[in-house]
Order: C-alpha cells, then sequence, then structure tokens
C-alpha cells in the first residue's frame, strides 16, 4: 500500500529536496574522509551526481514542478514525493534513502548506508 502524498508548499519542497541532496552529499564526503569508498560527487542545481568505482553512476534528480525526487540507478529509474514525513516511491512506497542505500551498496560493491536527514 502506498503512501498519500502531501501537499507542500514550493518552499516546503525546496527546503526538504535540498536537505535530502546535501545529507547524500555530507555522507559522501565522509566515506571519502574515512576511506570507506571513493565516490566522486558533482552537484548543478537540483541535480546530483553520484560515480561509484566501476564507472556505475546514481543519478538524484528535483522535480520542482512535480514536488518529486528522481533516482537513476543500473536497477531503474524511481519517483519520490514526500509522504508520511518521508520521501517514498510513487510505486510501492519505499523510503528514498533506503532504495539509495540498496542501489549504491550494489552498485558500489560494498554495504554502504545513507541516513535521510532530521526535519
Amino acid at each position: 500500500m502506498t503512501a498519500i502524498p502531501e501537499a507542500l508548499s514550493d518552499a516546503e519542497y525546496q527546503r526538504l529536496a535540498q536537505a535530502a541532496l546535501s545529507a547524500i552529499e555530507s555522507t559522501v564526503d565522509r566515506w571519502l574522509d574515512d576511506d570507506v569508498i571513493d565516490i566522486d560527487s558533482h552537484r548543478t542545481g537540483g541535480l546530483l551526481e553520484l560515480q561509484l568505482p566501476g564507472g556505475s553512476k546514481l543519478i538524484i534528480n528535483t522535480q520542482p514542478p512535480l514536488h518529486e525526487l528522481w533516482l537513476a540507478a543500473r536497477g531503474g529509474g524511481f519517483h519520490y514525493r514526500w509522504a508520511d514525513g518521508a520521501w517514498r516511491d510513487t510505486r510501492d512506497g519505499t523510503e528514498f534513502f533506503s532504495a539509495l542505500s540498496h542501489h549504491a551498496s550494489v552498485q558500489g560493491g560494498k554495504d554502504l548506508t545513507f541516513t535521510p536527514p532530521a526535519h
């Protein structure tokens, strides 16, 4: 059962989306500092590209008109809307950071965990 998306103002969407991207960047920076994994990250506005060892990529993109976050991974493309206090997959309700962790772990070849920012 999927969660019912919450109606967000444009400003609230931007705050939540930017917090998500910043949390991802902070995690990647910490992993680089701690020599966990070498991931190159590049952010342009609302698009964050993560290049993992072996050349695969994860791309997280904000979609302001739809109030969504999109994730592109080798495993497919996924859309997330804010619902029940988290970014949830529009098809199956999977939480965004859990899905991102899964795809990063598969593509990175090691257990990687991203955690959502505090609201």
